[in-house]
């Protein structure tokens, strides 16, 4: 393969895990004093869910590139105007809001016109 066909194949997986592994951050949250080492571990597995599903998403866009990324893209705009307005509810910034967006579903938009291109580069090579 080319190198330019090699870094269309790597990229999006790349950013993909590391996006997944940001947003897994997130579940970090869920360990709070006070509560049983069962109820911590419930609900750090529950504030997992989302990568779970995005693990699982990765993994068919890993071997159908063109459906896994409508997919990611999907998710990515689909997501983007509830996490807008759950976050301007908090802080009342619609700058802040909007940077919020860019650090979470952005790179999942990103991933998913990646694993797009990348398959059509590779079809026109066949």
């Amino acid at each position: 393969m080319k190198t330019s066909i090699k870094l269309l194949h790597w990229s999006p997986r790349i950013i993909c895990i590391l996006a997944i592994l940001f947003i897994s951050m997130f579940a970090a949250d869920s360990f709070a004093p006070g509560l049983t080492i069962w109820q911590q571990l419930g609900a750090f597995f529950i504030h997992l869910i989302p990568s779970f599903i995005l693990v699982a998403v990765l993994i068919l866009a890993w071997k159908w590139e063109k459906i896994g990324g409508i997919i990611f893209i999907l998710l990515g705009l689909g997501l983007s105007p509830f996490i807008f307005q759950h976050n301007y509810e908090m802080n009342q910034s619609i700058g802040m809001s909007l940077g919020i967006i860019l650090m979470i579903t952005f790179p999942f938009v990103v991933v998913g016109v990646l694993f797009i291109i990348s398959h059509y580069m590779k079809k026109s090579l066949s």
